[in-house]
């Protein structure tokens, strides 16, 4: 009943805007197809276009470079794995067909006539024995226009080893250049001096609010489930919105449609299990995957029944797809998952129980249409919702404290995107997003039986955030690619109404055939903000919209650079300068807080707009990165330089003052070995400069009243430290750094193949500083101690084992 009266609602909000706005979206598509189908008839022309599959699964390839030997053109594979390159008539041409991961495919076909040409590519990993493939001509990064972009090959993220052997997508993404680490464990991600919410994640079209397990140790993504990860955080295509510092775009695989194939794993604190295979074979398949955490499993049975406590986390993925022909294909995928802590504690029939949980639920149905040989067209109807929620129950002598607090935001969303390629010259990318945001950012539900207080009330606010964007991949020389588009969004409240510009230009000119230079300049524009005052990524962080107070962040970004491919070695070196001006961040004035535990029903009065400040920020460096993604060793070595400043007029006396992430020099060293077909050996080396934090730079004792007592003629006062802070983050914690290492021995089996996998975090144990107080020397309380600044560290060295299996 919810669904259908939200979509109700959604629909009349659309049909609203449209009347508002009067965008030709219907126009737009008959033009677009009416345009490629006039260019389709020209006659001097052939298109050769096609899928790209996977041998033995069926499974469609994205990003698989697709080379015309003769004319030294070409093109890719969508996200799709479909593709289209129109060239001259030709008695023979040479085409070749390359991805990492993948052996090489050369086939000559004979071109007088448009041709349907779909390649299925051999996996290196099912091949009988490992071997180098000498020859193969992979994507060269000094031949594509997009800069400031990295893609990891899921099985290098699977060969990383991590913090108790959890494979963890964010975590490998902290590892490239341009992306800091928050703190010791944590999997927030500060691109280019942005904050976590300034990233857009995307799992199949859904957007994704909180990516993190256990406080954010963990990230929600099951490596087992995902086809292709790629970060973009600067150079943005037009068809990317929403917010200023970087896109994380997943993809779930789709399913084998051959035969049943399963993988999965236990580990130390979680197991997993991932099924796909067909419904009809060729035609179908389905993907299952499945990972839960056993922490409170372990650990509840051992606690006393007077009180109890522990800790839970979820995650499931689901897939399913139909190939209808060649001109039609229906994918539906859906993700949830949950984190839950609770405790529960009794006395003399007394009860009292509480905890919290946030959880993340997506839906996407997508549907692949081709109009013809060089138009493809995806259309996406998308739920996603974000939900937190705190809760207390205390029953004391008969009588009943009942406490529930909550904040959530439901997106419902239609995408259209629409690809068209008329020549290896042109490749035109044009479509429209609309999103209807419902926010709840406050609800809360409070009962005291023993004051008789009753109180409910929930605060929602109703937006709708729109774009339409153009954008044409031009190749008006042979050595000159631009890549040129612009985006306009809008974004409506019952009370205000925005519209935003937001112009992309790329160029790249190649020096020679592996060696190009690369500029960039992009505007992106944010109407959605998460409001955060812990730093350490709790579930309590709230997402709030755009108002006629708080204006949407905005960003401008230019970026330069060079790209050089060194083939023989499979190796590709990027060097990237970028210079980032944002307006209109936000944050919390000094002191300032949305939740307040202590006194939930002054809570519910709270107006989170004025505990707001807004300013400005600016982060410029320059980033290297050296990358092998295959081989027989592979890895990637990165260094970051960068400055990351920000200006609140509320705060820190209206000066410039360094973010708390922003990190001078950052080092990332990755290495992934094979010796033979059974062993894999992998490393990887971090060092960072310690975060920008506040802290006294002084400290004088006064005298005050003991609290609780009144004051007395011989004793009337006691002694207080009052603190005296300096300017704001101008103390520099510790420099973090750490060697993590592992190795994989794997076995074929007869019906199976196992691994077992043994890994060390920290392996010298280094003592990271997590926070900083101001303590006493040696724990001594008296009131002659010297107080001396102290630290906390989280994890020391910590061996993990963990047991996985495919079949």
């Amino acid at each position: 009943m919810e669904l259908i009266t939200a979509t109700s609602n959604t629909i009349q909000t659309q049909k609203n805007f449209f009347m508002k706005t009067k965008l030709p979206i219907t126009l737009l598509v008959l033009l677009l197809v009416i345009f490629s189908k006039a260019y389709a008839q020209k006659t001097n022309k052939v298109t050769i276009s096609g899928y790209v599959k996977e041998k033995g699964s069926g499974e469609l390839l994205p990003g698989v470079v697709i080379f015309v030997k003769e004319l030294s053109t070409g093109t890719e594979t969508n996200t799709y794995g479909f593709y289209s390159v129109t060239i001259p008539k030709s008695d023979t041409v040479t085409l070749l067909f390359s991805s990492f991961g993948y052996t090489q495919q050369t086939i000559q076909v004979s071109l007088q006539e448009n041709k349907e040409l779909n390649i299925e590519l051999v996996s290196e990993e099912k091949m009988l024995e490992q071997v180098e493939i000498v020859g193969v001509r992979e994507e060269k990064v000094s031949e594509t226009v997009q800069m400031s972009s990295v893609s990891v090959p899921v099985q290098q993220i699977k060969e990383i080893p991590t913090l108790l052997g959890e494979k963890d997508v964010m975590k490998v993404l902290q590892l490239m250049p341009g992306v800091q680490k928050g703190s010791e464990g944590n999997s927030g991600l500060y691109v280019r001096g942005g904050g976590p919410d300034q990233n857009l994640v995307i799992l199949d079209d859904a957007t994704l609010y909180n990516a993190y397990h256990l406080f954010g140790f963990f990230s929600i993504f099951n490596g087992d489930a995902l086809k292709s990860v790629e970060l973009t955080k600067g150079g943005f295509p037009a068809k990317y919105g929403g917010r200023l510092s970087s896109v994380i775009e997943m993809t779930m695989k789709e399913g084998n449609k051959e035969k049943l194939h399963g993988e999965g794993g236990i580990g130390i604190i979680s197991s997993r299990l991932t099924l796909e295979g067909p419904i009809i074979k060729n035609k179908s398949s389905f993907l299952v995957s499945a990972r839960r955490t056993y922490i409170d499993a372990l650990i509840y049975p051992l606690m006393p029944k007077e009180n109890r406590g522990g800790y839970n986390f979820h995650d499931l993925n689901a897939k399913i797809n139909y190939d209808f022909g060649r001109k039609n294909k229906l994918y539906v995928s859906t993700y949830t998952g949950r984190d839950k802590m609770f405790f529960s504690s009794t006395y003399d029939n007394n009860t009292y129980k509480g905890g919290l949980y946030w959880k993340n639920t997506t839906a996407t149905i997508r549907w692949n249409h081709l109009f013809n040989e060089k138009t493809f067209s995806n259309t996406s109807l998308i739920y996603s919702k974000y939900k937190f929620n705190i809760f207390e129950e205390d029953k004391y002598n008969g009588d009943l404290y009942k406490l529930n607090y909550s904040s959530n935001i439901r997106d419902y969303s239609i995408k259209f995107d629409i690809d068209y390629l008329p020549n290896p010259a042109h490749s035109f990318k044009s479509g429209l997003l609309s999103i209807y945001h419902l926010f709840t950012p406050s609800a809360l539900v409070l009962r005291d039986s023993y004051s008789n207080e009753n109180i409910k009330k929930a605060t929602s606010i109703h937006s709708l955030e729109n774009s339409i964007y153009i954008q044409d991949n031009w190749k008006p020389f042979p050595r000159f690619t631009l890549l040129g588009g612009i985006r306009v969004s809008n974004f409506i409240t019952d009370e205000v109404s925005y519209i935003s510009p937001e112009p992309r230009l790329s160029g790249a000119y190649k020096l020679k055939d592996d060696l190009s230079l690369k500029a960039s300049y992009a505007t992106m524009n944010q109407y959605i903000h998460l409001l955060s005052n812990t730093g350490i990524g709790l579930p309590t962080d709230l997402w709030v919209p755009s108002t006629k107070n708080i204006k949407p962040q905005a960003s401008r970004q230019v970026a330069a650079g060079m790209a050089k491919d060194f083939s023989s070695k499979k190796l590709a070196l990027t060097i990237e300068g970028y210079y980032k001006k944002s307006d209109n961040i936000i944050g919390y004035k000094e002191g300032a807080t949305f939740l307040l535990i202590d006194d939930p029903s002054a809570a519910s009065q709270i107006n989170w707009e004025d505990n707001i400040t807004s300013g400005q920020g600016w982060s410029y460096g320059a980033e290297f990165l050296l990358q092998k993604k295959s081989g027989k060793f592979s890895g990637w070595i990165g260094y970051t330089l960068s400055w990351t400043q920000l200006q609140f007029d509320s705060l820190n006396f209206g000066k410039k003052f360094y973010a708390r992430y922003d990190r001078r020099h950052d080092i990332s060293l990755v290495g992934i070995y094979h010796p033979s077909e059974k062993i894999t050996l992998s490393a990887t080396w971090v060092y960072g400069t310690g975060n920008a934090i506040t802290l006294p730079i002084s400290e004088y004792a006064a005298p005050t009243h003991q609290p609780n007592n009144p004051p007395r003629p011989n004793n009337p006062f006691y002694i207080d430290y009052v603190s005296n802070y300096g300017e704001k983050n101008s103390f520099r914690m510790a420099a973090y750094h750490r060697l993590d290492f592992g190795i994989q021995f794997h076995k074929k089996m007869k019906h199976h193949e196992r691994t077992w996998e043994f890994s060390i975090y920290n392996v010298y144990s280094r003592q990271n500083p997590y926070f900083y107080f101001i303590g006493y020397e040696d724990n001594n309380y008296s009131s002659d101690s010297k107080r001396v600044l102290q630290q906390i560290s989280l994890f020391p060295i910590i061996p993990s084992v963990s047991y996985n299996f495919k079949f």
